[in-house]
């Protein structure tokens, strides 16, 4: 009887320790999900951070044609969890919020969907051993700091995007480009790889590869069009600085 009630023990353990590993291997990013750190701010730039915050406009982003919008909503929403973000119309809001967000703040919105990716799995409602919440997984100072106080306001998805792409753009102003650091900063832990690491890998696996008839010629390429020779420059900290917003076609 003893060795029977040591073999089920034994089982019972076994499946904990199961379902523990189950749990970790649905919740991958939460992993990865670290903190920002309340740092005092200016005034200059707590006053420039609350506006951007304040701006209500509904989100409109910029598309180079109606050919180029159909193509690259198509394509991000087919890389969308359908588990998180079930039917079309949700993924093309999702999808538009980021794009107008991102471009706002002078961001590639696939580096946005990257960061998503890592922080909260595409987890509206995700928190953070630490307190961080939804899709960015934005600390609930911020709240207080340059909103209106109310860290429910989080859950809410045009809000948390428009958080965490603001507050990616102060740190990346504050390490002058350097997305590497800016990167570490977002989630507390600057200076160390393997978030910066995670999040360049996933911003990857999102760019977004037009048709050739849609894709537009490089910077070097252009150059060279017009006759000029090709610009020499080495990214701050090794990595590609984010996109700013281009000027484009808004189509509805």
């Amino acid at each position: 009887m003893a060795t029977t009630a040591t073999g089920k023990a034994r089982r019972r353990q076994v499946a904990a320790a199961g379902a523990l590993l189950a749990l970790l291997a649905l919740k991958p990013a939460l992993l990865q999900a670290g903190a920002q750190q309340y740092e005092e701010l200016s005034a200059a730039v707590k006053v420039a951070l609350s506006a951007a915050i304040a701006d209500r406009r509904e989100p409109q982003p910029l598309w180079d044609s109606l050919e180029y919008k159909v193509a690259w909503l198509t394509a991000m929403s087919d890389k969308l969890p359908l588990r998180h973000l079930p039917n079309y119309e949700v993924r093309r809001e999702f999808l538009h919020t980021v794009r107008y967000e991102a471009q706002r703040a002078g961001l590639d919105p696939e580096l946005v969907l990257g960061l998503i990716q890592v922080e909260s799995g595409f987890r509206r409602y995700a928190v953070s051993s630490a307190g961080a919440r939804g899709y960015m997984q934005v600390m609930p100072f911020w709240t207080r700091v340059i909103g209106d106080g109310d860290p429910g306001t989080l859950f809410d998805m045009v809000s948390n995007i428009r958080y965490g792409c603001v507050i990616l753009r102060h740190y990346l102003d504050m390490e002058k480009g350097d997305l590497f650091l800016a990167l570490g900063r977002y989630n507390g832990s600057r200076g160390r790889d393997p978030y910066p690491k995670a999040v360049l890998a996933a911003w990857n696996r999102w760019r977004f590869k037009p048709p050739p008839h849609l894709a537009r010629p490089s910077p070097e390429a252009a150059r060279a069009d017009e006759g000029e020779p090709p610009a020499v420059a080495r990214p701050a900290g090794g990595v590609r600085p984010p996109a700013p917003a281009m000027p484009a076609v808004p189509v509805r």
